[in-house]
């Protein structure tokens, strides 16, 4: 991965923004700001996960993997959350391959460091209780989604949670990534994303995807993705 640089600016991430200012405060010494790099991997499926990453933009994919051949994204993180939640739970080592699918930038800490605060107590804690349960939330709808739902509605979906965390129309994305986050041949992603093109609502052009209308995208995606909003949004209710 590339060099970390210092912190120098006030962290965009919703998890740290909503901290107490007592225990950002305490934080904020360990934390330093790591640029994303698109396709670059965070950590590997075994590996001992050193580092808790506070994405302020981009986006990172987590994937499962069967047999070592096959990949399927199991989960999504952006600004509203964080990589290296295992960590939280007493588990060391990464049973998720981590890999930059959005450029951008996040806040890094030292696993060490991050735990001594989380035993603090406080509203790091509470606030991580929550996101978890959203992060299960995402991965037990991610699995209903794919099995019972057909692969247009299933593209919008994904294209909306991907639109809400890199706040932007446009970005990287290649066709293996999304065979991957599917769990379909490339054939299939190529006629989901060409229908989407035909409606306009998408635009794909060598590897860059914009999206054209969202309003659209969110009238063809199934419930899924609604559900999957409404427990991120949940995270933050006092």
């Amino acid at each position: 991965m590339s060099k970390a640089t210092t912190l120098r600016t006030p962290p965009t991430n919703q998890l740290l923004d909503a901290l107490s200012k007592e225990q950002y405060r305490r934080l904020a010494p360990n934390l330093i700001a790591f640029p994303l790099v698109f396709g670059e991997t965070v950590y590997e499926l075994g590996d001992t996960i050193r580092h808790i990453y506070f994405p302020a933009s981009g986006i990172i994919s987590l994937l499962t993997a069967v047999e070592d051949r096959s990949t399927l994204e199991v989960g999504i993180v952006g600004r509203e959350g964080m990589v290296g939640l295992p960590v939280f739970m007493g588990v060391k080592v990464s049973r998720n391959r981590a890999v930059v699918q959005g450029a951008g930038s996040a806040m890094r800490i030292k696993a060490g460091a991050f735990l001594k605060e989380c035993n603090n107590g406080g509203s790091l804690s509470r606030l991580l209780l929550r996101y978890t349960h959203s992060r299960l939330t995402q991965v037990a709808q991610g699995a209903a989604c794919n099995q019972f739902h057909p692969i247009n509605a299933r593209l919008a979906r994904w294209l909306l949670m991907t639109h809400d965390r890199m706040q932007t129309n446009e970005f990287q994305l290649t066709q293996e990534f999304l065979s991957n986050m599917l769990g379909v041949r490339r054939e299939g992603i190529n006629k989901a994303a060409g229908a989407l093109q035909q409606q306009d609502l998408i635009r794909y052009v060598r590897g860059t995807l914009t999206v054209l209308k969202r309003t659209g995208l969110a009238a063809i995606a199934c419930e899924c993705y609604q559900i999957i909003k409404t427990e991120y949004d949940n995270v933050f209710l006092n």
